[in-house]
Parts: structure tokens; C-alpha cells; sequence
């Protein structure tokens, strides 16, 4: 992660990253490409209606944009591949899974279910950064908040801005060996392959995306996961899920999850730090260590 002291350099990487110029970033905001370039000398502040603007076009954290947006500003780490920031190297990282599960009973109300009419636009665009979602997604997406409104989550920081996402689908059989064996990739899902969990013996739970913008953000959507699996009637179930995150790699292996294969192409295609990768298993022994 790389630690950003201003606003005007974290805008300047922004546009490096996104190969767009300072007059496209002035157009996308609706402001003179003088603005743009005042901002990124750092010599004026961005005006309050226009953070709004900024984050909703760049699609930078809320808090990230808050805190170098100052006149005193707080220096703050960021990530642009897995769009995660930090305030010290200390929480750059996640804890052990461990940590987690000594936390588990911390809630928060800033996580919720997923309305999907309100929110579906601003969880696809964030997650285009890293899979492509077609139609067919969206309307799973739709179904599998009504079968599995527990799992399917958005949590919003202080403000009420987007702060990170769970999309978890009840899958049938046939779907998670199509998706194990390599037959079907995970965007290709359709709503025939969702079924009501609580009708199956054994209950599959495949998470088709899970992010947040921070560790502590990350941790409360995480933890509502577990304590669900923990607490369902039916004990018997599997969670498998396709990953594109490097920071959670180690942090699943702990909760019990096994890689059966890496896509070593789509991290070619999307730029990702590490090949996505299907893993599978649940979280028995971990929770009841």
C-alpha cells in the first residue's frame, strides 16, 4: 500500500492508473481542467459539493477522499488494486483469523441487506474493477437477496457512503461441480442455478464477491457471514468462493477454505496481484476450536 500525504497526489496516480488526462477528469466532474490542476498541486481544497461529486466518479473511498481533503491532512495508505485504504502499516494488513473470531459478537448498524433497486448500480461498478457483470448476474444477484438476505450485504461508512459489499448465491450441486470442475466460469451463473438452501441436505453457499475499503469494514461483513453459518439449524453446508483479493489469501487458508485451482488468466486480464482462485470447505473446526 502506498502512503498518501495530499489529495493532489493521490488524484495525480488516480489519473496515471486510469490513463486519463487532467481535462477528462475536469469533463467526468464537471469542473475547468484549471480546478483539476489546482487540485493536484495541492493548492486549493476540493469544495464540499464537489467530494461528492469526486467520489462518485472515481469511486475512491468516502473516508480516503475526507481525510486528504484537508487543510491539515491525515496521512492515509491506499491500494488502487484492491481499492483498500489504512491509517498505519500496522492495520495495512488483515489480523489472523483468530482475531476475528474473537471479535465475532461486535456488530455494527452500518451493515445491512442489500436493497437491491437502490443499491445494484453502485455494487456492479465497483465490482467491474476486477470481473465483468452481465445481465444474467444481476438478476441472481436479485434472486439470491430474496433466498439469502442474511449473506447478500452492503455496509456504508458514518455517512452513508458505499463502503463495501457480500454477494453470496445458494447454489444447486450440479452448478458448484460445474464451477469446481471448470466447465462454467462464476459471471456465467444464471438464476436456474440457485436454489433455497434450507430445502437441501447439504446447503452450498457460493460467495461471488466480498470486499470492503478497509480492514475494519472488511472484518464486520465477515464476521455477520460467520455468525450466520454458526448459528444456521442445518449444519452441514460448504462455502466456496472464487477470490481475486491478495490480502485474504492467507486469512481463508485459516478459516479452513482449500484452493482447488488459480485462474492465472484473469489475473493477466484484470492486472490483479494474485490469480484468482476457487476455494472451498467450511468453517466447523475454526469455529468450534
Amino acid at each position: 500500500m502506498k502512503k498518501y500525504t495530499s489529495l493532489g497526489e493521490l488524484l495525480t496516480d488516480y489519473r496515471k492508473i486510469k490513463n486519463i488526462s487532467q481535462s477528462d477528469l475536469a469533463v467526468n466532474l464537471n469542473v475547468d481542467t484549471r480546478t483539476v490542476q489546482r487540485w493536484e498541486k495541492n493548492i486549493t481544497l476540493v469544495k464540499a459539493d464537489k467530494e461528492d461529486i469526486l467520489v462518485q466518479e472515481t469511486l475512491l473511498p468516502h473516508q480516503l477522499i475526507r481525510n486528504l481533503n484537508a487543510s491539515n491532512p491525515i496521512p492515509t495508505f491506499y491500494d488502487f488494486s484492491i481499492r483498500k485504504y489504512s491509517l498505519t502499516k500496522l492495520t495495512n494488513t488483515l489480523p489472523e483469523a483468530l482475531w476475528f473470531k474473537a471479535h465475532m459478537d461486535i456488530e455494527t448498524k452500518r451493515v445491512r441487506t442489500i436493497d437491491y433497486e437502490n443499491d445494484i448500480d453502485n455494487i456492479i461498478r465497483h465490482m467491474q474493477f476486477h470481473k465483468p457483470v452481465l445481465k444474467n448476474v444481476a438478476n441472481v444477484i436479485r434472486e439470491s437477496i430474496k433466498l439469502l438476505p442474511e449473506m447478500n450485504l452492503i455496509i456504508e461508512d458514518d455517512s452513508g457512503y458505499y463502503s463495501g459489499h457480500t454477494l453470496v448465491f445458494p447454489i444447486k450441486e450440479s452448478s458448484y461441480e460445474k464451477l469446481k470442475g471448470r466447465k462454467m466460469s462464476d459471471i456465467e451463473l444464471t438464476v436456474d442455478d440457485l436454489v433455497n438452501y434450507k430445502t437441501q441436505n447439504k446447503s452450498i453457499f457460493f460467495a461471488f464477491d466480498l470486499t470492503a475499503d478497509c480492514n475494519d469494514n472488511l472484518y464486520y461483513i465477515a464476521n455477520q457471514l460467520l455468525r450466520f453459518v454458526r448459528d444456521i439449524p442445518n449444519q452441514d453446508y460448504l462455502f466456496c468462493s472464487i477470490p481475486f483479493r491478495y490480502d485474504s489469501f492467507k486469512l481463508v487458508n485459516q478459516l479452513g477454505l482449500k484452493i482447488t485451482w488459480k485462474d492465472e488468466k484473469r489475473k493477466n486480464k484484470f492486472g490483479l496481484e494474485v490469480a484468482p482462485r476457487f476455494q472451498e470447505g467450511n468453517f466447523k473446526e475454526f469455529l468450534s476450536e
